[in-house]
């Protein structure tokens, strides 16, 4: 690996001679694998044959002895685990520290899912997620992963920082792991070599700060803000968080991580020769003054595409408030030509941000609407609100999932039921299928097939 000579200046100036050695020196090996368990998918991981061991800041983190083809595991597009670099699984170990009770949450900069799928997880039972992604292709594939995780209180939305002007004092917590220069991708990514330089360096810190300064007055007063970024560079991490505490006003807190894992207190970097991990580097402040702009939800509405709002109405279906296991916790609306499952607990939230933002997806889309049909969605094939009893279930083995990922025809058992079939694996779902006797229609979604050979 050949770093940029710019690189290995800055980095011999903040680190010294000999600790960069050692850092060049593990930029040169192999990156590790990790991935982190789905708590409510409670896969056995009999899919992985290498040896995990154990992350040591998250209770569902684990390494691989070695890396598998995760494309063909049906565990995987089921959403039992997701693929994680170890270093930002350190968000567990600070969500569990600093909030306690339920939250409206705030992912700014969230796809892929990572942290999102991982704040789902670990966030207390009540909170609400929204997860933002600016860039419409990647936040298609945030929704994949959101809607594979199986979590209903998150919506995700496709916005700029100032796009969020009317959320005043929404969100209890904001995690902004910022766009960077990328320094800490360097031996998994390196095409992020190429794109390095000490120009891109200082067009980032200064976007983050923008980022940041944009989405600030929506978090209330004594709120958290997690920030980070997967670079080693201090103008784009901690001169920033000096930046964000002074110029905006708010206090840095300790990550309090254990002395064996070679971190420090507050503003925790993380290089790959000091721990089993990418570069990274998180830090945590809470606001101390509300200094935000003073808007209200008034000051910009967005309808939705077909020019409707969701609202609740005496006409839903029946048949759709069984389909959900706890269906008495959800709020179910027509929207166009689809239903959709809200947390009544943040219904009231979800019509300020249908008003404000542009919504890709939200709580759970039960079913769309085919001639005088119900089809049933994706999106509830892989809730962990889904009420399996409701539908005929087709179990089949890793070969028939493989081919049903692809979105190839099926050959259900003779005594299958026609109509709307469950597809699991392992006892996991994987989506629908509809059997009409002498074959089933694939229903899987197209844009998630396997196209790998």
């Amino acid at each position: 690996m050949t770093l940029p000579v710019d690189f290995k200046r800055t980095m011999t100036n903040h680190l010294g001679k000999e600790e960069f050695a050692q850092l060049a020196e593990a930029l040169a090996l192999p990156a590790p694998t990790s991935i982190r368990l789905n708590p409510q998918k409670n896969s056995q991981l009999s899919t992985f044959n290498s040896q995990l061991s154990p992350v040591p800041w998250c209770p569902n983190g684990y390494y691989l002895s070695e890396r598998p083809s995760f494309t063909f595991d049906p565990l995987f597009h089921a959403g039992c685990y997701y693929v994680q670099e170890a270093s930002s699984m350190f968000l567990a170990y600070i969500l569990k520290q600093y909030v306690n009770e339920p939250v409206v949450a705030l992912d700014l900069c969230a796809a892929p899912g990572g942290k999102s799928t991982l704040a789902l997880s670990e966030l207390p039972e009540g909170s609400m997620l929204i997860a933002n992604e600016v860039v419409r292709q990647r936040a298609n594939i945030l929704t994949e992963n959101i809607i594979k995780w199986g979590n209903p209180n998150c919506i995700v939305t496709n916005n700029y920082a100032e796009d969020f002007e009317a959320l005043n004092n929404v969100f209890d917590l904001i995690i902004c792991d910022a766009p960077c220069s990328g320094e800490g991708m360097f031996r998994k990514d390196p095409a992020s070599i190429e794109e390095w330089s000490l120009a891109n360096v200082d067009t980032c810190w200064r976007r983050q700060r923008d980022i940041v300064q944009n989405i600030w007055h929506t978090l209330k007063e004594g709120g958290i803000f997690i920030y980070s970024t997967c670079t080693y560079n201090p103008l784009e991490d901690e001169e920033n968080v000096v930046w964000i505490a002074k110029t905006l006003g708010a206090e840095v807190l300790s990550c309090h991580p254990l002395p064996e894992w070679g971190l420090t207190e507050t503003n925790t970097h993380f290089f790959p020769h000091r721990i089993k991990g990418e570069g990274f580097f998180i830090s945590v402040l809470r606001k101390t003054i509300d200094n935000g702009q003073q808007t209200t939800d008034n000051g910009r509405r967005k309808k939705l595409k077909d020019g409707k709002k969701g609202k609740i109405t005496p006409k839903i279906p029946q048949e759709l408030k069984g389909w959900l296991s706890e269906n008495e916790d959800f709020t179910i609306l027509e929207e166009g030509d689809a239903f959709r499952a809200i947390p009544t607990l943040h219904h009231a939230l979800y019509e300020q941000v249908q008003r404000n933002l542009k919504i890709v997806h939200a709580g759970i889309e039960l079913a769309s609407v085919k001639g005088k049909n119900l089809h049933p969605s994706q999106s509830l094939a892989m809730s962990n609100c889904l009420n399996k009893e409701v539908f005929p279930i087709a179990e089949v083995d890793e070969q028939q999932a493989i081919a049903y990922l692809r979105t190839e025809a099926l050959q259900l058992p003779a005594d299958t039921p026609k109509g709307y079939v469950l597809i699991t694996y392992q006892g996991h779902p994987l989506g629908f299928a509809k059997n009409i006797g002498n074959r089933a229609n694939n229903l899987y979604p197209a844009e998630w097939r396997i196209r790998k050979k």
